[in-house]
């Protein structure tokens, strides 16, 4: 039984006593889709989303009114962090920690206590850079590179399949390997692993790999991609973010969830899906959480390694 709005429960997380708020605060209207089903979505699918949020530091969009409601960007660990959360301060860039030396102290979410903690506060979207950081805190080399396939209207994942077979290629052409995430938005996401420690690429160099690709594929193929950030330039076309391979961006991560209209969720897919999409207009589209977790069930991890 839910509890009446505004009051509190306390729950034991793996060893950890959380107390819970609003579970039955409805932060999807369109769905009436509850903070207390968020929550439970989320303790459904760690067994799958923590593996993608390990050793990373996680910056949050949280909804405290829910998705038609103001949300606003959180990098900092917020004031009544618990002390068990793992903190981490990382040097960055554009830091607002007001402490003047470029550190800002993230929390790292690696285990279910903690993205139960997150997911209390709202933290629907959560969103990690390519690089993990090592036990003191410091980042290292990026461990992937990820190109976001952005479709201007009119094209959409018909379109964004296409062009994901196309970077595939021009991937493997440099012996690398990648695997196929909805956005949960609009588009598509690709990520490709790359070799870590002495001589591996750091986050100038991936932006520069990702971005040749998506330059090469936009001269093949200027009907269909482009790699101009420019949105006046993108209508019908596919648009090949390099960009969020800067050592400062970040990407949602996979299975979490998107503060849009309906509970949709960056969900990996098997190629032989893009495949299907890239044949079919109306083969692919963006799943719900309680599409993900149906998904999970059956097939567990999709996410090639």
């Amino acid at each position: 039984m839910s509890p009446a709005s505004g009051s509190e429960v306390q729950v034991d997380v793996e060893g950890r006593t959380l107390t819970i708020s609003n579970l039955d605060k409805v932060l999807y209207p369109r769905t009436g889709t509850t903070k207390g089903e968020v929550l439970n979505y989320y303790a459904q699918v760690s067994p799958v989303l923590l593996p993608h949020l390990k050793d990373r530091a996680v910056t949050r969009i949280r909804w405290p009114h829910g998705v038609e409601g103001a949300s606003f960007f959180e990098k900092n660990a917020p004031a009544g962090t618990p002390s068990w959360v793992r903190t981490h301060e990382v040097p960055t860039t554009g830091s607002r920690s007001g402490k003047g030396d470029g550190t800002i102290r993230f929390p790292i979410c690696d285990d279910l206590a903690t993205l139960t903690w997150l997911a209390n506060l709202a933290a629907l979207e959560l969103h990690v850079h390519q690089w993990t950081v090592d036990a003191k805190g410091r980042p290292r080399n990026p461990d992937r590179l990820v190109i976001d396939l952005d479709p201007g209207e009119p094209a959409g994942l018909h379109e964004c399949a296409q062009v994901a077979l196309m970077v595939r290629d021009a991937l493997a052409e440099r012996d690398l390997g990648c695997t196929p995430v909805l956005s949960g938005s609009k588009g598509l996401h690709l990520y490709a692993p790359l070799p870590t420690g002495r001589g591996s690429l750091d986050s100038d160099g991936t932006t520069a790999l990702a971005k040749e690709v998506a330059e090469e594929l936009m001269k093949e193929h200027p009907d269909l991609v482009t790699s101009v950030m420019t949105k006046a330039k993108r209508p019908g076309k596919v648009f090949l973010d390099w960009s969020q391979n800067s050592g400062s961006k970040t990407t949602i991560s996979p299975y979490s969830l998107r503060g849009r209209e309906r509970p949709t969720v960056a969900a990996p897919l098997t190629w032989d899906e893009v495949e299907e999409g890239a044949a079919d207009d109306l083969a692919l589209e963006q799943l719900t959480m309680d599409q993900v977790l149906e998904r999970v069930a059956a097939l567990g991890d999709v996410f090639e390694a």
